[in-house]
Formats: C-alpha cells, sequence, structure tokens
C-alpha cells in the first residue's frame, strides 16, 4: 500500500503538545515493501507548511509530482509509527535528492 517517499494525507488524530494534529501530509520512511502488504503500521515523518529555518526540516516543493498545494518542510525530528489505516490517501512522492537528504538527517538524529 504505502512505500518509502511516499507522501500521504495522514490522520494523526489529537496531538500531544508539540506534535502533528489532524489531517496533513506525511512522508512514508518504511518499512521497506520486503515486509509485505499486510504489515499493519508505517514509520514517517509529518510535514508542516511553517518554515521555521530548522536544519531538520527538508522542503518539499508543490507540484504534480509531490502532490502539495504549498511548499512543505518534512520534520525529521517527529519520526513516529501509525497504523496504515491512519494513511488517508497518495497524494504523490519526493525526489531522491530530497529522499537522501532526509535519511541523513534521520540517521544523525537516531546516532547511526
Amino acid at each position: 500500500m504505502a512505500s518509502v517517499d511516499e507522501l500521504w494525507l495522514v490522520d494523526f488524530g489529537d496531538p500531544c503538545p508539540g506534535e502533528p494534529a489532524a489531517h496533513r501530509p506525511g512522508l512514508v520512511l518504511g518499512p521497506p515493501d520486503t515486509f509485505g502488504p499486510d504489515f499493519p503500521f508505517v514509520i514517517l515523518v509529518p510535514l508542516t507548511t511553517a518554515h521555521r529555518g530548522l536544519s531538520l526540516h527538508v522542503e518539499i516543493e508543490p507540484g504534480e509530482e509531490t502532490g502539495l498545494d504549498e511548499t512543505g518542510y518534512v520534520q525529521c525530528e517527529l519520526l513516529r509509527s501509525i497504523n496504515r489505516r491512519r494513511l488517508m490517501h497518495y497524494l504523490g512522492r519526493i525526489d531522491s535528492e530530497a529522499s537522501n537528504r532526509v535519511t541523513s538527517i534521520v540517521k544523525t538524529l537516531l546516532n547511526h
């Protein structure tokens, strides 16, 4: 269903302070397709439209490929696992350059 580097509209529900809320785009980071379509969870990071100038955020331009209506910023520090049922609908994909930047930041955050 959802694959790495895809953008989906996600129902994040009610948040605790500082967490993403409601319906917003999320970037799928895993698991890889080898886990199969029945694996119940996806690992992702939310996007925000607020430009905060943080080095942890990766800018994603709007367009047909991404499915975004406005510029979004991948919030790499908010990595989380969610049930696939929270994925509302597919938006698009990020390019390989953005994917590499996100991967590098997440690896740094995880001390890898």
